[in-house]
């Protein structure tokens, strides 16, 4: 029997709601469900790498539907837009996507010769150094050189939260650099210290800036390492002070193999892993093995990729340890990044009762998630759904495409092994898979980007799970039309890359209604 009150969990909605229970079919041929305007944009948003292909949509086909979305919504409600935005650069880690969503969402309220909160949509989209110049990039390259006081304004908001010595460091770089971003927007500073970095930014811009102001300690500092000659730049790395001089230089690993100009050596790793970030970390366990940094160091590295509060501040995505993982050479990095790995995956709930989850392994999920990842959908799809299996009280994992099959797991096993046991099973038959695999669960998960074939006497996917078991849909690649109906009852889209979405599930299944993540 089901332990779950229906009735209650029959009243619960959430936030992506379908606009028309029938509307067409999907790239395979099933029934399709159109959404409302925001719920495709949101769809689509986390999961839209501007400018990439996807395995039924085309680049230019894909980023044309995102500005169109984006344009329609600026115009009925832009503090939902604005919130998205924010969140979508936050917490789910879009960066291109906020940029072009942000300049998009001002064209369109501009033409329309709407006011009031453009500079705000400008700036929730801005979280990094290099993102002021990104955005004002990419309006010239769309609508000419003159910026709009609202993008202007949003701009400088950005700037006086961005711009300090670190940054200018690392970011100032690009076709619009951070003299010219101020040049364009002339953002007031914060503090008599970033006036300072303001008139230093512009003066190097322009060729002027070898005296550099003395409240600006960090670069001073670095001034000095450049100055020394390259033969005795090695030399630093064997002094016992050389991760706080690096440090106070505000050197990164990127710019100390550049200033070195040798080697990457166990003691180059060795003198810049204390001020290396936590996504560098992750990035470079290869290079640290290959390097042969010692093991006292490696300890230092792996307790940080298993700190809990580390992995949340950093907003890793779960798909970076995944990543990590087949990188790495060396076992001793295994363990601290399956611990990562589960930081990441705090929002997954432990179900109770019994849960089919069913993954989705057809051959369009095994398309790159971008052209500088050897990730793919399959791998998200089967990470996740993993995970979810793993925590559930009871539950089955399947594998589907053309055909079906069980993957085995163990309780406590880690996420990173079971991920290995999934194949690719061809077509995307989920409908089969839904008859073959339901036996009176108590939910169903599938995880999959919704393009369904289109099953026997036309019929929905979901169709042989009755209408009072809720099924959650999670896409992964925000096609439309979707697979099934969203937004009441028991049947629930979510989407993204991040685990936030699975965190509605309890909240559903008590009869409480979920709104957006932001």
């Amino acid at each position: 029997m089901a332990k779950f009150n229906r009735a209650r969990a029959k009243s619960a909605t959430s936030p992506i709601k379908t606009a028309s229970r029938a509307a067409g079919r999907t790239y395979e041929g099933a029934p399709g469900h159109l959404r409302d305007t925001k719920s495709e944009l949101f769809l689509l948003a986390v999961a839209n790498m501007v400018g990439e292909h996807t395995f039924y949509e085309g680049a230019g086909e894909r980023d044309a539907r995102f500005r169109t979305l984006v344009g329609e919504v600026a115009l009925t409600d832009v503090d939902w837009l604005t919130r998205m935005i924010g969140w979508l650069r936050d917490e789910a880690g879009m960066r291109s996507a906020s940029v072009v969503a942000a300049a998009e969402g001002v064209m369109s309220r501009l033409c329309a010769s709407r006011s009031g909160g453009n500079r705000q949509l400008i700036d929730a989209a801005l979280r990094r150094a290099d993102e002021p110049g990104e955005l004002i990039a990419y309006w010239h390259g769309r609508y000419g050189r003159a910026l709009p006081q609202p993008v202007k304004r949003g701009v400088a908001d950005a700037v006086r939260r961005l711009y300090h010595e670190r940054s200018l460091i690392k970011y100032d770089t690009g076709d619009f650099r951070f003299g010219d971003v101020l040049e364009l927007t002339h953002p007031a500073p914060a503090t008599p210290r970033q006036g300072d970095l303001f008139r230093h930014a512009i003066d190097r811009r322009h060729g002027r800036g070898e005296d550099i102001p003395a409240s600006l300690a960090m670069l001073r500092a670095r001034a000095r390492l450049l100055a020394l000659p390259v033969a005795e730049r090695r030399a630093l790395l064997g002094r016992p002070d050389a991760p706080q001089a690096l440090a106070a230089a505000g050197m990164t690993w990127e710019s100390l193999a550049g200033w070195l100009q040798g080697p990457l050596t166990a003691r180059f790793w060795e003198a810049i892993i204390p001020s290396m970030g936590f996504f560098a970390l992750v990035r470079n366990l290869r290079n640290f093995d290959r390097a042969g940094v010692g093991d006292e160091v490696a300890a230092l590295v792996a307790a940080r990729l298993a700190d809990a509060e580390q992995v949340r501040r950093s907003r890793v995505l779960p798909m970076r340890f995944l990543a990590a993982y087949r990188a790495a050479p060396s076992l001793r990095w295994s363990w601290p990044l399956q611990q990562a790995l589960d930081a990441s995956l705090a929002n997954v709930p432990r179900l109770p009762g019994r849960t089919l989850v069913l993954v989705d392994r057809s051959g369009s999920m095994f398309w790159s998630m971008s052209k500088h990842s050897d990730l793919t959908q399959a791998d998200a799809a089967a990470m996740f759904g993993a995970a979810l299996a793993l925590r559930a009280e009871q539950a089955d994992l399947v594998e589907f495409g053309t055909d079906h099959q069980a993957i085995r797991f163990r309780r406590g096993e880690s996420v990173l092994k079971v991920v290995d046991r999934f194949g690719n099973r061809g077509g995307t038959d989920t409908a089969a898979a839904v008859r073959a695999r339901y036996r009176r669960h108590d939910r169903v998960i599938i995880v999959t980007d919704e393009q369904a074939w289109g099953g026997r006497r036309g019929e929905e996917p979901t169709a042989a799970v009755p209408d009072h078991v809720p099924v959650y849909t999670w896409n992964l690649v925000g096609y439309r039309p979707g697979h099934g109906p969203s937004g009441s009852g028991t049947r629930h889209t979510f989407a993204g890359l991040s685990d936030a979405a699975f965190s509605m599930i309890p909240l559903i299944e008590r009869g409480q209604s979920t709104n957006w993540p932001f």
